[in-house]
């Protein structure tokens, strides 16, 4: 289980200048923090840390991810299919 503080930051890292991103991303925080293991959370903080442009066109498809962030673009990305 993610400490308390932890979880507060991340959640305050997901309040993008793009209403689209707040959706996508506190969407995924909502349904899918809690089934995350340690590594898929680190490379989500290293995700927020993109500007709004790049993250938004990882997410949307319209431009490759970092290998090191990729795993999680896709489970965002695939979120609506994730139990």
């Amino acid at each position: 289980m993610m400490d308390a503080a932890r979880k507060a930051k991340l959640t305050w890292q997901c309040r993008r200048g793009m209403l689209e991103l707040d959706l996508l991303l506190n969407q995924f925080l909502d349904r899918q923090l809690e089934k995350l293991n340690e590594e898929q959370i680190a490379q989500f903080e290293i995700l927020l840390q993109q500007p709004d442009p790049v993250l938004y066109s990882w997410l949307m498809g319209s431009a490759p991810a970092n290998r090191d962030v990729e795993d999680i673009v896709r489970r965002i990305q695939l979120q609506d299919y994730l139990k």
